[in-house]
């Protein structure tokens, strides 16, 4: 057990180093606030990276949910002063996102395109057709009862927190105990075996894909609801962000091997690595050198693991 989760455990201990660190240096990195905050500024990130994690384990991925993240933001605040009430402004966006989502895994999935040609043209074209539509401009003006769900702050964050981790929870169990999740490993290990157990790759990719989108609207939702106004340029390096917090993670870039907690604590690390340099007085240029050096660090790791996994297969296989 302890051998399947070591990606997990490496990263949750990188965490606590952080941790301590932090603690004998910037005690005042964990206040109330800062840690609300934290977690606040990193929600996104997680909701988006639980599909991103699904659409990983099939072999594939997406570099185009930043700009999908904008589109959706707007689109909330666009339907929000249409006078439709936060459930359906939500449920609203993550239709449309899963409807951006299944554009690009309908293209992947049956017309057997590469994932990151599909996904970089759609950042581009999305990220385009948002900025000619809006012309720049933010959406203002929000009605009362879409700002915090017409709730208080304190009531909106508790809401988005539950969100979360419900989220989490479903994601985590459904890859474990359902056939849905099976089928996702087996998509990303080997397409041709997972077709002759029943699965259809095609249909997986595709419901990713969708998924992705639906989750990545969602938290476009949740993060609008926090602020007076939307901007129209929200979402930008989303998309590395989210990668980076899989991959460091422990799920494999080849597909076929990771978990949600993995990528929870992924999250968690990148997450606080900005931060954790502000409070030790160190200049934030160095915070994508560090997170680059994680990531670099993170695949070699992966890539000497699956040389190690071949040529101890080739030895057994010329001893037998």
């Amino acid at each position: 057990m302890i051998e399947h989760y070591r990606r997990e455990i490496s990263v949750a201990a990188a965490i606590l180093l952080v941790a301590a660190v932090l603690a004998v240096l910037a005690p005042q990195f964990f206040t109330l606030e800062n840690q609300t905050d934290l977690l606040l500024n990193n929600m996104p990130v997680l909701i988006v990276a639980l599909g991103m994690t699904l659409i990983i384990l099939t072999g594939h991925i997406d570099i185009s949910v930043g700009s999908q993240f904008a589109i959706c933001g707007v689109a909330a605040g666009v339907i929000s002063k249409a006078g439709l009430p936060s459930p359906a402004v939500c449920i609203a966006v993550c239709l449309l996102g899963a409807v951006l989502g299944g554009m690009n895994g309908s293209l992947v999935a049956y017309f057997r395109l590469p994932s990151i040609v599909v996904t970089l043209a759609a950042m581009v074209a999305l990220r385009d057709a948002l900025r000619w539509s809006t012309e720049g401009a933010w959406i203002q003006d929000l009605p009362p009862g879409f700002q915090w769900f017409g709730l208080s702050q304190t009531g909106s964050q508790l809401v988005t927190f539950a969100a979360a981790g419900i989220l989490v929870i479903c994601a985590h169990w459904s890859t474990r105990n359902l056939a849905a999740g099976r089928a996702v490993y087996a998509t990303g290990s080997n397409p041709d075996a997972a077709r002759l157990v029943g699965f259809d790759p095609r249909h997986i990719v595709f419901g990713v894909f969708t998924a992705t989108g639906a989750l990545t609207g969602f938290a476009a939702f949740l993060n609008a609801a926090r602020f007076n106004q939307i901007p129209s340029n929200a979402g930008i390096g989303l998309e590395l962000q989210v990668i980076a917090a899989v991959v460091v993670g422990g799920t494999a870039i080849t597909g076929g091997r990771g978990t949600v907690p993995g990528t929870v604590l992924g999250v968690v690390l990148l997450g606080i690595i900005g931060p954790a340099l502000t409070f030790l007085g160190v200049s934030a240029y160095w915070e994508k050198a560090i997170q680059g050096a994680i990531i670099l660090a993170a695949v070699a790791i992966d890539s000497i693991r699956l040389r190690t996994g071949r040529n101890a297969g080739n030895i057994a296989a010329q001893s037998a």
